[in-house]
């Protein structure tokens, strides 16, 4: 392994790849929604964000505002069909940049595979189980949702059902329309003083703790990702699962269905719940074990649920369902026209977002940042992408490890992103697979590509500074950069030896002998084949010369190949590289 840069290293580790947020992380799903920038330049339609021609593939209802959103881009073909054929919708897939689902379509692999050019995918709603986040990540593609866009309106469902559950208010209304008028049978309990016990603390989790507090209930919370001062700033006791159940009057779920997460309330949970305990679940279905639950209301030990959601939908002939302290209702917790409608709009506006200009809001296999940081970390990620890209071709053999080193707070705050980054462009130039950065880090292990990431605290010239360094068979090379004030990405260093040059367009990296007259003949060189140099950054050290000549946009490849040749056969020149980073 490789770890030793210039200085003694601070913090350094191996750094694994970014797994999907669908696996037992399951509350983070419903909160999460900062953003993060993606692709920053815009160029070839393969791999950089445009405003050109995009096809976008609606496969599940949305309101006509978030169609409307999409189609007013001009250029863009929005086809909006639901419940079309698996097989009609795999052809239209096959020159869609982007797909958007609501719960009905299930996005899996082989849904993926044949969608060759898909960019995106985009899940309208709060969970993403309908969707393999693992074979999109594989394929560098985007996955979305919309956490917080139906929050309030299953929130509000959960507290109906256990106000419902409570007073007994569907059989009152069963025997109201009966002409039955039975006041003693329908003695129901008061929500004032019961504890609340809410497994999954995110969002919708949030929101009905809100709301149950109004009613004077005692809240306590299970989530595994929320820390203490989070549930002790909303006055939230955090316990083990177990110790929830064991102390709740009611129970409301509110996690996705994961494999960590099926049948989390099965017989023997039930069995431990105390006793009388009331049940809501607006989440998953998969969640319950809805024979086991069926037997705990008839043995007595659960005094009823409140169920919005099942392991089949629609459930059938559900001896569940049927029973009379059973309150069902056909997946509805998000079925408001104000949810609808939000939750269209919020899903539409990210896919145009990121197809438009790569800002990435309410991913689910990507990192986040803080959107108040947004703004200065987009210059940087452009930089790491475009070191990446500059290291790859400066350098000779097979490629084994990347070393990336952060300086200063802002660098070293969003290491992950920054590094994702610059591995998408050192692998992109050197490999025929699509590498993106939500799927760089595992192309890289895929390869047995190393990652070494570090933080140094050592104070340097610049408040933010990115060092990259590239191991591969033929040796080591190493550059650093940062970003001036203007937004624009800088070279600062090859391989020990200072430079200054804008990282854009096409250049040419010269090593050589550190000897009079070899500038000149750099120049002349160019000259007699029409290059005109835009800019020429020079450094010197103990291992010789580099010159960085950034040259004009426009030049003739032919013209640019029969330079590179000619400076090679120049004495004093050991090295020439062209890279293109356009």
């Amino acid at each position: 392994m490789f770890t030793d840069f210039v200085e003694n290293r601070v913090e350094i580790g191996r750094i694994e790849p970014i797994q999907p947020r669908h696996s037992s992380r399951y509350s983070e799903l419903h909160y999460l929604g900062a953003l993060v920038f993606g692709a920053l330049r815009r160029g070839r339609r393969t791999q950089h964000y445009t405003d050109s021609q995009m096809n976008i593939v609606v496969a599940d209802p949305l309101p006509a505002s978030a169609i409307e959103l999409l189609r007013s881009v001009t250029g863009w073909s929005v086809d909006a069909r639901a419940q079309r054929p698996l097989d009609a919708l795999r052809a239209d897939l096959a020159e869609a940049d982007a797909l958007i689902v609501r719960s009905a379509t299930t996005v899996d692999r082989a849904l993926i595979e044949s969608a060759p050019r898909l960019r995106v995918i985009a899940r309208a709603g709060t969970g993403v189980d309908n969707v393999d986040v693992e074979a999109a990540t594989e394929r560098g593609i985007l996955v979305m949702n919309a956490p917080g866009a139906n929050s309030v309106s299953v929130a509000e469902l959960a507290m109906t059902l256990m106000l419902a559950l409570s007073r007994g208010v569907a059989p009152a209304d069963a025997a109201m329309k009966r002409g039955v008028w039975d006041k003693k049978k329908l003695v129901g309990a008061e929500l004032r003083g019961k504890t609340l016990g809410v497994v999954g603390l995110g969002r919708i989790g949030q929101e009905v703790a809100s709301r149950a507090r109004a009613f004077a209930m005692t809240i306590v919370a299970h989530d595994p990702f929320i820390s203490e001062q989070v549930a002790e700033s909303m006055d939230i006791t955090l316990l083990s699962l177990d110790d929830l159940c064991a102390r709740a009057d009611y129970i409301t779920l509110h996690v996705p269905a994961t494999s960590e997460t099926r049948h989390l309330f099965g017989r023997e949970r039930l069995a431990a719940c105390k006793a009388g305990v009331r049940i809501v679940n607006t989440a998953r279905g998969e969640l319950i074990d809805e024979e086991a639950l069926a037997d705990a209301i008839e043995s007595g030990s659960v005094a009823g649920a409140g169920l919005d959601v099942f392991e089949n939908e629609p459930p059938g002939d559900s001896r569940l369902v049927k029973l009379p302290q059973v309150l069902a209702t056909p997946h509805i917790a998000a079925s408001t026209v104000e949810a609808q409608e939000l939750v269209g709009t919020e899903t539409a506006a990210a896919v145009r977002d990121y197809l438009q200009s790569g800002t990435i809001a309410n991913a689910v296999n990507f990192p986040s940042v803080r959107g108040d940081e947004a703004a200065q970390l987009r210059p940087f990620m452009t930089l790491a992408e475009r070191m990446g890209t500059l290291l790859a071709q400066l350098a000779s053999g097979r490629t084994h490890g990347i070393g990336v080193r952060y300086y200063g707070p802002l660098l070293g705050a969003h290491g992950p992103l920054l590094a994702s980054a610059a591995i998408a462009g050192t692998l992109r130039p050197i490999l025929s697979t699509s590498v993106t950065f939500v799927n760089a880090r595992a192309v890289a292990e895929q390869r047995g590509i190393e990652i070494v990431e570090s933080r140094s605290s050592r104070p340097r010239d610049y408040a933010n500074l990115l060092s990259l360094k590239l191991q591969t068979t033929e040796g080591e090379r190493w550059i650093e950069g940062t970003v001036f004030e203007t937004g624009t990405p800088r070279l600062e260093l090859i391989d020990g030896i200072d430079v200054e040059a804008p990282l854009e367009g096409n250049m040419l990296v010269i090593r050589n002998e550190d000897q009079p007259g070899v500038i000149g003949e750099v120049g002349t060189i160019l000259g007699r084949h029409g290059i005109n140099i835009a800019g020429f950054s020079l450094g010197r050290g103990r291992g010789g010369a580099i010159g960085v000549v950034n040259m004009d946009a426009g030049q003739q490849d032919e013209h640019v190949e029969a330079a590179v040749k000619e400076l090679r056969g120049v004495a004093a020149i050991r090295q020439v590289c062209l890279v293109r980073l356009a």
